[in-house]
This record gives C-alpha cells, structure tokens and sequence, in this order.
C-alpha cells in the first residue's frame, strides 16, 4: 500500500509526517526548512519513502476566514502540484493543530523552550491522522 505525506506549512520550517504503509497511522519526522531547498527535499522524501499522496495544510482563522498563513499555505499547495507532476495533492484543514500539538508535547513532559523544535511536525502528525481519520470514515 501508499504512504501518505502531510505537510504543516510554516514561515521557518515545514513540520512533515508520514503515514504507515496502512494509511492509519501518522508518524512526525524532522521539519524541512522553509526555504528554497523545500521542494527538492520534498521530492526526494516522496522518492525515498514511496509517497502516493501529499496532504498540505490549510490553516485558516477560527472564524473561517483566510490569513496571510492561509496564502502562504496556497502558494506552497500550488507549487507541490506543479512540481510534483501526477501525484496527488491535496489541502486539509488545520485549525487548532499547533495548539493541539503544544498541548500534546506538555502532557508528554517537554518544557515550553523544549517545544520549538518538535512542535511544527507534531502538528503534520495531527493534520495527517485527521485527514486519514476523516478519510478512513467514508
């Protein structure tokens, strides 16, 4: 089976999870800088790791509407389907996953300067496992 790819867009660094080869569970790896070696290194995960699908982000304000993240998260969605030829790529929703993921890595005992680094794809993981979740329902 696939492995799916999620992406939590930042302005720094991407938070990056993947999916066992079962598509039901989410799993972090470390977050790709935000710059513009992304995509390359996208490119070369998705190779290595056998990826069928990329979910990207789409945070969105509490109320619904679109903010310059919402934008930026677009631009990258866009750029991943240009790049990425016949893949499929898609956008899932991810209000709340980065407060999620502070909440989480605080019940796993890391300090509140601890989080910076494990933060970003610990939100991938949430975003991913909703989309799988949401996906598996149907």
């Amino acid at each position: 089976m696939a492995r799916l790819l999620g992406i939590d867009p930042g302005v720094a660094r991407c938070g990056i999870a993947i999916t066992d080869t079962g598509e039901t569970m989410a799993f972090p790896r470390s977050a790709l800088a935000n710059d513009e070696t992304l995509i390359t290194s996208l490119q070369q995960l998705i190779a290595d790791e056998g990826i069928e699908t990329v979910v990207v982000g789409r945070p969105v304000a509490l109320s619904g509407n679109e903010t310059s993240s919402t934008k930026q998260a677009d631009a990258l969605y866009r750029e991943l389907v240009d790049a990425l030829g016949g893949l499929l790529v898609t956008q899932w929703d991810e209000r709340l996953t980065t407060f999620e993921a502070h909440r989480s890595l605080s019940r796993a005992g890391l300090k509140a300067k601890q989080h910076r680094d494990h933060v970003d794809s610990a939100a991938a993981v949430i975003m991913l496992q909703n989309y799988v979740e949401g996906h598996h329902a149907d």
